[in-house]
């Protein structure tokens, strides 16, 4: 990978962390896949400006998205880059050591239960797939030579 392309790949990352709303839903789907209606419930945000998010998040390659019907489900990507694994994972935990944030995550759980639309949880990404063994060193050799 080119410099230029680190220098891109880092932009994204740094700009999809860039927002309130955005890490908002990275915070949600910590730990499962989420429905898209179940995120526009929990913050209170019209679907369209959910969705322009979320958007952003899978252009920077750290959100994916399937679609179950009419529902589109979006879960956390864990990146193949270490360093972007890395932060990724370190910004997942800071958010869920915040009041605000655990209450939140508190209020999808009681929106998850009170409706008929499906949650699945099978895709999301489980905390020990960020461990140094899933990604690819490398990149990590890459950076480390590009940044000395």
């Amino acid at each position: 990978m080119s410099n230029e392309n680190i220098l891109s790949e880092m932009e994204s990352l740094f700009l999809a962390l860039a927002d309130k709303t955005r890490l908002k839903l990275l915070n949600l789907m910590r730990e499962e896949e989420i429905c898209v209606c179940f995120f526009t419930e929990v913050l209170g945000e019209s679907q369209p400006k959910i969705s322009r998010h979320l958007a952003y998040l899978r252009n920077a390659g750290i959100v994916s998205a399937r679609r179950e019907g009419k529902w589109m489900h979006y879960s956390i990507e864990v990146p193949a880059n270490f360093y972007t694994a890395k932060i990724l994972q370190d910004a997942l935990e800071w958010l869920k050591s915040q009041e605000n944030m655990r209450e939140d995550y508190k209020k999808l759980k009681e929106v998850c239960c009170a409706t008929e639309v499906p949650i699945t949880i099978a895709r999301a990404p489980k905390p020990e797939t960020f461990t140094e063994a899933n990604v690819n060193f490398e990149q990590k050799e890459e950076l480390e030579t590009f940044l000395l």
